[in-house]
């Protein structure tokens, strides 16, 4: 009776070591030790060094921190979650900045997500990532080309940050009808300011000359969305999250 007791216990004990060895198996998120990283050895050693070179570059320009992260699959786990997981635990971007960009892939599952930091949602936004994924990576990665499309993919979020990136290959021409719409108005509204008078144009005070018009009342050439250079980055002989914090923002999608 003791045998079959001791058997029975043993039995217990192995098989609740095995479940929580295969949980916590599953639940371990990669460490990030590069700014591209191929689980799934898709891409050469060439391709790699190519873009690891440019998000250093950039790195250093701007400060801000844009990790490439692509696996096999997610073993059934929610794109989002895991995403973002991995994102906070590898504490992408500066901190105080929170300048962090996590292009996930789950290569076998076909899914993609961009995760975006807490200091550059209002500048790459949800909209936005979702264009980037949807007309530049996407159709890149339908066709095979992994290299192209994250390469791709990288230079539009990094002209998004310098306000340069423009979407030429949407094709839906009645997003476009507001926008040429309010610009009209916003012009409309300068030229008669301008005609008539209104308002102030600018005050000089202690603190020097200021403009009473909107920060577009110059032009449209100056701020908008760049990101601007924060200084040096340092040497990267490999990448180092900073300590950015991640609040959800982001896109996905597949193919």
């Amino acid at each position: 009776m003791k045998r079959i007791f001791l058997k029975i216990s043993l039995l217990f004990v192995v098989l609740t070591i095995t479940t929580l060895t295969t949980v916590f198996t599953k639940d371990e998120l990669p460490v990030i030790r590069a700014h591209i990283t191929d689980e799934t050895n898709t891409l050469s050693r060439s391709e790699i060094k190519s873009l690891e070179q440019m998000l250093v570059d950039f790195e250093r320009e701007s400060s801000t921190q844009i990790v490439v992260l692509m696996i096999s699959s997610l073993e059934g786990q929610s794109l989002e979650e895991y995403s973002y997981r991995v994102a906070e635990k590898n504490k992408i971007g500066k901190k105080g900045k929170n300048n962090g960009v996590f292009l996930f892939i789950a290569k076998d599952d076909h899914k993609i997500r961009i995760e975006v930091g807490y200091g550059l949602e209002g500048v790459l936004t949800d909209a936005l990532s979702s264009q980037i994924i949807r007309n530049i990576i996407v159709p890149r990665f339908r066709d095979g080309e992994y290299y192209n499309g994250i390469r791709d993919g990288i230079e539009a979020i990094i002209a998004v940050t310098k306000g340069e990136f423009r979407n030429e290959n949407s094709g839906d021409s009645k997003r476009l009808i507001p926008l040429s719409f309010i610009i009209f108005l916003i012009i409309f509204f300068l030229i008669f300011s301008r005609l008539f008078g209104l308002g102030r144009r600018s005050t000089i005070s202690s603190r020097g000359y200021h403009s009473n018009y909107p920060w577009w009342w110059g032009g449209f050439g100056g701020g908008g969305f760049t990101g601007g250079s924060f200084g040096g980055g340092g040497s990267f002989g490999g990448f180092s999250g900073g300590g950015g914090s991640f609040g959800g923002g982001g896109a996905s999608g597949s193919w």
